[in-house]
């Protein structure tokens, strides 16, 4: 499982809430990656068409490594802040430079996500900012996953005091480990046909 965490600030809510959430699917037996934006280095799209053509982005940064991870997860997790009613441009960046994988074979087709997001208040745009996350999953075919009463994991800020909003991120992670794990089930009993 890959987490991603979308703020440009190191150890701040954004990644505290994100490692809750691989916390969760450690313990439930999954392996574990986390991808932070706050020491990578990726540059923003310029629509060149590379990619279109079945070409490597000509863009020298870490978004290899970040296509990588998520090509070979089985569950993605999706972090931000609220930036302005929506996810960071940092973040935004990583979702643009991800049109390789949707051009070349769709191949984050029925992969399971689940987003968080924190914010200044509780009605700071979170719920906005998880509308972003899951327009992109939905752009690459993913399945989506919520916190079994809403939309994703939603927090405000400082996050490591917001009981309420750890429960939804908890339960969020939960929820992608379920689908995972049923996924699998699924596949072993209809596999060796």
């Amino acid at each position: 499982m890959v987490g991603i965490s979308g703020s440009p600030r190191k150890a701040g809510n954004t990644e505290f809430l994100l490692n809750e959430a691989l916390a969760v699917a450690k313990e439930r037996g999954f392996e574990t990656k986390r991808l932070l934006i706050s020491e990578m280095n990726v540059d923003f799209c310029n629509d060149c068409g590379d990619c279109s053509k079945g070409k490597s982005c000509s863009k020298e940064d870490d978004m290899t490594q970040i296509l990588s991870s998520l090509e070979g997860a089985d569950g993605i997790i999706v972090a931000s802040p609220v930036y302005f009613g929506s996810v960071t441009a940092q973040l935004k960046a990583v979702f643009d430079r991800t049109i390789p994988l949707r051009r070349q074979g769709f191949r984050l087709k029925d992969k399971i996500g689940c987003a968080i997001s924190v914010g200044g208040a509780r009605n700071g745009g979170q719920e906005k900012t998880l509308e972003t996350v899951h327009a992109w999953m939905h752009i690459h075919g993913m399945i989506i996953v919520g916190d079994d009463a809403h939309f994703g994991g939603i927090a405000v800020r400082p996050a490591a005091e917001d009981r309420i909003g750890r429960k939804t991120v908890v339960a969020s992670a939960n929820k992608l480990c379920d689908l995972l794990e049923r996924t699998a089930k699924k596949e072993s009993c209809w596999g060796g046909d």
